[in-house]
Order: structure tokens, then C-alpha cells, then sequence
């Protein structure tokens, strides 16, 4: 049993980690706030990008205006963008995605290289010696688009020079402050028809008046298909952002309960331990109080 000092540092280290986990707590929750306005931010220019590429997608011959519209006949290899965080501390926040990625593609069945946002997922893959041929890491909080662009014209660039033929991105989808879910979605070939990237603006009305487009759809494709790649990555991250600092938050809170929990299991153990100590020394005393009184009787 340990002695009644070293139960009082415990009791205190662990009420400094308390202090620690809590400030944690706080700051998480201040970032997640940041990080779900940013990502309301972006959806009225994303409905539009949404409502242009679906009327460009159902004009005839689609496939032949862009090859990013176009199919391939047989998928070689995947391209995964895997988002995850720099930081840990998170819960099972990077494991859980990782973890669903990786299962994802060996049902897929396709071999497939990986892009990684964040240190976390790059690590983890890197330690089961899968090919990550670019990582991005040390985003800000709440990052720009013009930060995560370069991420979607790698990806564009490597899809065109036929590197790879589908391309994917896995991160986590923030749907509440104690509920975020792992999801791997389609980026190419583009389908819009298909492509459940934006589910809230997908189920909005599209309008079906007809559009003139000037200088003209090819051109309109060249700017626009690119830039809502990158843009639904871009949203992608800002979402994982957004469910990374609501993991931890959630994990801090759990840890500084647990820790006052301890600290509470702790306090009562050191009680005891400290009665059990006072009871000893006032037998101790009493004991010696009677055999000195028995000592001075046999004297007399």
C-alpha cells in the first residue's frame, strides 16, 4: 500500500492533469465554434458551383466536354485522400477513419496510393508501409480555399496524366457536436448526378431554366470542374476540422471527469489511510501511557 505522501502527489498530479484536460476542453470548444461558422460560410458559393455543374452535366455529350467527366474502362489504380489531424489527444478521432479507409480499399479491391492531410494519418500509414506519395500537414484553423487548393490540383493533375483512375477522399463528416461519422466519397471521375458530397445541397431545389454560358461550356468546364474538386475537399477538411476539435473536446471532458473521479477515489483512500495513521499513534500513545503508569505503580 502506498505510504500517505506519495497518495498526496498522486492526488495533486492528477489535479493538475484535471486543469490541463479542462483548459483543453475550453479551447476545442472555442475552435469548433470557428470551425462550424466557416463551414456554413462556404455552402451558398457551393450551391451555386452545384446548380452550374449540374446543368453543364446534363447537356448532351457530357462525357466528350471534359475528361474528368468521363469514365475510365477499368480502374488500375486509386488515388485516396485521407484527412486527418497534427495533433492527438483526440479520442478515436484519426484511428477510427484510418481504420475505415483501409478497409474500404481492400474490399474495393483496386491498389491505391494515398494523399494525406494531416500527420496523424500520415504516420499511421507510413507505420503499415502504405505508398503516401504527398502529405499535407500544419493546416491553420479554418483555412482558407486558397490553402487546400494546391491539394485538389495534385489531385486533378495526377487523375489527368492517368497516374491514377479514381479518385476518393476519407474524412470525418461532423454532423453533431457528439456525433461525427468516418466516410469515404467518390471526387472522380465527376458524377454529379451521382456524387453525394453535398447531401444538404442535393436535396435543394435545382432551378431548370436554361443558362447561356459565355465564352462557352468547354471553357466554363476547364474553370469550374477543377475548382469543385478542390472545393469539396476544401469543405471536406473543414468538416474534419470541425469533428477533430469535437472530439477532443468531448475526450478532454471525459478525461477531466475521470480524473475527478480518481481524484474523489483517491481522497477517500488517503482519508483512511490517514485515520488508520492518527488511530496507530494514539494507540501508540495510549499504550505507552498505560505501561509507563504500570511502571510507576511497581515502583510504589
Amino acid at each position: 500500500m502506498p505510504s500517505i505522501r506519495e497518495m498526496r502527489l498522486r492526488i495533486r498530479s492528477i489535479k493538475n492533469l484535471a486543469q490541463v484536460t479542462k483548459a483543453l476542453e475550453t479551447v476545442s470548444a472555442s475552435k469548433v465554434r470557428r470551425a462550424i461558422q466557416a463551414n456554413e460560410q462556404t455552402r451558398p458559393y457551393a450551391k451555386k458551383a452545384w446548380e452550374v455543374l449540374v446543368h453543364l452535366s446534363r447537356q448532351p455529350g457530357r462525357k466528350s466536354l471534359h475528361p474528368l467527366l468521363a469514365d475510365r474502362e477499368e480502374a488500375k489504380k486509386d488515388l485516396v485522400v485521407l484527412v486527418t489531424s497534427d495533433r492527438g489527444l483526440a479520442g478515436a478521432y484519426n484511428v477510427n477513419i484510418v481504420r475505415h479507409t483501409l478497409i474500404a480499399m481492400r474490399e474495393h479491391d483496386v491498389p491505391a496510393v494515398f494523399v494525406t492531410v494531416g500527420r496523424k494519418g500520415r504516420d499511421m500509414l507510413i507505420r503499415r508501409r502504405r505508398p503516401v506519395i504527398a502529405e499535407f500537414s500544419g493546416l491553420p484553423v479554418n483555412p482558407s480555399f486558397n490553402v487546400c487548393a494546391p491539394i485538389g490540383k495534385l489531385v486533378v493533375d495526377e487523375y489527368l496524366k492517368g497516374n491514377v483512375d479514381e479518385v476518393f477522399i476519407a474524412y470525418t463528416e461532423f454532423i453533431s457536436m457528439l456525433k461525427q461519422e468516418p466516410v469515404i466519397r467518390r471526387l472522380l471521375p465527376l458524377k454529379p448526378e451521382e456524387n453525394p458530397t453535398i447531401q444538404q445541397i442535393r436535396s435543394a431545389s435545382i432551378s431548370t431554366r436554361v443558362f447561356s454560358y459565355e465564352p462557352g461550356a468547354e471553357e466554363l468546364l476547364d474553370e469550374i470542374i477543377p475548382r469543385f474538386t478542390a472545393l469539396q475537399i476544401y469543405q471536406a477538411i473543414l468538416s474534419a476540422q470541425a469533428s477533430e476539435h469535437a472530439a477532443r473536446m468531448v475526450a478532454m471532458r471525459n478525461a477531466t471527469d475521470s480524473a475527478k473521479e480518481l481524484v474523489g477515489a483517491l481522497q477517500i483512500e488517503y482519508n483512511k489511510a490517514r485515520q488508520a495513521s492518527i488511530t496507530n499513534d494514539i494507540l501508540d500513545i495510549t499504550g505507552g501511557a498505560e505501561a509507563l503508569a504500570q511502571a510507576m505503580a511497581e515502583r510504589e
